[in-house]
C-alpha cells in the first residue's frame, strides 16, 4: 500500500529507525478509514518530520513513544500549515496497535486510585451505563483536583462542607442551574462512595445546597410548521453533506425522531419491499414500525445511491470526512445550527435539532391527532412525557382568551 502512495520514496520512509516498521500498515489503515489519496500522502510525508522530532526527544523505538511525545510533534507540525491535530491519526493507529504508552494524567497516584475504585464501584455495584460512569468520573476528578489531594493526601479525612461549597461555587460560574443540578447529583454520588469507604465523615452529601429547578419551568422551543418545511427546502442537496443532512432532518420531521434514533439507523431497518421502516428507540428501548413515506423513501434512495456504507459499517449515516465512522448525535445538532444560519429564516437561538421533534408534536396536535397516538409516535411511555411537548400550542390558547373589558364611564347623577 505504501508503494502505491509513495513508489519512489518507499525505501527512504521504510528505513526510518523508529517509524519505518509501521509505514506500510499505517498507509493501509488510512485507506481503510476513508482518507483521500491526497490526505494520505500528506500524512505520510509528515512522518519524516515526526521522526526527527522523536529523535531529538531521545526516542529510539516504537515502544518508547508516549502521548507526550506525540503532543510535542503536533506542536512542531504547526509550522507547516498552522493547524493542530496533525499527529492525531498516527496516535490513533499506534494506540490500536498497542504501541503507544498512555499519557500520564496530571493527577497523583492517590487520586488515580480513588477514581479507578469509584469507576469499578459504579460498574459492578451500581450497574451504571458507560456514559454515566464517564460523566461521574469526570466530576469526581474535578473535585479531587480542586482539593489538591496530591499535596494533602489526608485532606479527605478532614473534609468539611465549606470545601464542598467552595467547589460548587467555583464551577457554578460556567454552568446553568439545570447543569449545576446534575453536577451536584454526581458529586453526592461520589461523596456517598467515599463515606461508605470511611474516607470522609458521614452525611456530607446531604448538606449540599443545590440549585432549584422546577418541573416544566421553561417551555421547550418550537417552530411553526411552515418554518420547518422552509428549513428543509433551504438545504443545499447538491453536495453529499447537504444530501445527508436533508435526509436526516426529513426523517426527524416526518416521524418525530430523536437524533440518537436517526444516527442508529442501519440498512436492515429499511424494508423497501414492505414499505416500512423499523426504528429502535435508544432511549426507551421500544421498536416502532412506521410506513415508509414516498418523500422519505426518495430521500433515502438518492442518498444511498450516491454513497454506500463501506464494510464493516451498517449505519446509514456516516461521517463524510475521514476518518470514516458513525455519525454522533452532537453532529446532527451542529448540522442543524449550520443550516439554520444559512437558511436566513427566523429561527431564534438556533438551538438543537430536537426542536424539530417538538414542532412535530405540536403539528400533530393541531391536526387533531389524539394525545395517545402522539405519545406512541414519539415513543413515550406516559402521557406526562407527551404533555411536555404540547405546552407549546400558544396560538391555540389565544383563540380561547377572553376579551379585555373596557372601562365604561360612570353616569352622572341626576339631581331632583
Amino acid at each position: 500500500m505504501f508503494k502505491t502512495l509513495y513508489p519512489i520514496a518507499f525505501r527512504r520512509y521504510s528505513s526510518l529507525p523508529v517509524l519505518g516498521p509501521i509505514v506500510d500498515g499505517f498507509a493501509a489503515w488510512l485507506v481503510e478509514r476513508g482518507y483521500a489519496r491526497r490526505s494520505s500522502r500528506r500524512l505520510m510525508w509528515r512522518l519524516r518530520h515526526i521522526e526527527a522530532t522523536l529523535s531529538r526527544r531521545g526516542v529510539r523505538n516504537l515502544n518508547a513513544i508516549t502521548q507526550a511525545d506525540l503532543a510535542v510533534c503536533d506542536e512542531e507540525m504547526l509550522r507547516f500549515d498552522n493547524r493542530r491535530g496533525q499527529t492525531r491519526a498516527l496516535g490513533e493507529y499506534l494506540r490500536i496497535r498497542g504501541l503507544v504508552k498512555p499519557a500520564g494524567r496530571k493527577m497523583t497516584s492517590v487520586a488515580t486510585r480513588y477514581l479507578a475504585e469509584y469507576a469499578h464501584y459504579l460498574d459492578t455495584v451500581r450497574g451504571a451505563a458507560a456514559s454515566t460512569i464517564r460523566q461521574n468520573w469526570y466530576t469526581a476528578s474535578e473535585f479531587l483536583a480542586h482539593l489538591k489531594i496530591g499535596e494533602c493526601p489526608g485532606r479527605l479525612k478532614n473534609l468539611a462542607i465549606s470545601d464542598i461549597e467552595a467547589f460548587v461555587k467555583k464551577i457554578s460560574r460556567r454552568l446553568s442551574r439545570a447543569s449545576l443540578q446534575q453536577i451536584v447529583g454526581r458529586l453526592r454520588s461520589f461523596l456517598r462512595f467515599l463515606a461508605v469507604r470511611g474516607e470522609i465523615p458521614q452525611g456530607l452529601e446531604h448538606q449540599i445546597d443545590g440549585p432549584r429547578v422546577y418541573q416544566q419551568e421553561k417551555l421547550p422551543r418550537t417552530l411553526p410548521w411552515e418554518t420547518v418545511q422552509a428549513f428543509l427546502k433551504s438545504i443545499d442537496r447538491s453536495s453529499l453533506v447537504g444530501l445527508r443532512d436533508f435526509t436526516i432532518f426529513s426523517l426527524m420531521a416526518t416521524y418525530g425522531l430523536r437524533a440518537s434514533d436517526v444516527v442508529a439507523l442501519t440498512l436492515e431497518n429499511i424494508h423497501w419491499r414492505a414499505g416500512k421502516i423499523s426504528i429502535s428507540q435508544r432511549k426507551t428501548g421500544t421498536v416502532l414500525e412506521l410506513p415508509l413515506t414516498d418523500a422519505v423513501g426518495t430521500a433515502l434512495h438518492r442518498y444511498l445511491k450516491r454513497t454506500s456504507p463501506p464494510p464493516p459499517f451498517r449505519q446509514i449515516f456516516l461521517r463524510v470526512k475521514a476518518p470514516i465512522g458513525a455519525l454522533k448525535t452532537t453532529a446532527v445538532s451542529a448540522a442543524f445550527r449550520v443550516w439554520a444560519r444559512r437558511s436566513g429564516l427566523d429561527i431564534p437561538g438556533r438551538g438543537s435539532s430536537h426542536r424539530i421533534r417538538h414542532s412535530y408534536a405540536v403539528f400533530l396536535l393541531r391536526q387533531g391527532t389524539p394525545l395517545k397516538t402522539i405519545g406512541d409516535l414519539l415513543g413515550h411511555r406516559t402521557v406526562e412525557s407527551t404533555s411536555t411537548y404540547l405546552r407549546l400550542a400558544i396560538e391555540d390558547l389565544r383563540d380561547v382568551a377572553l376579551a379585555v373589558p373596557t372601562q365604561s364611564k360612570p353616569k352622572k347623577a341626576v339631581r331632583d
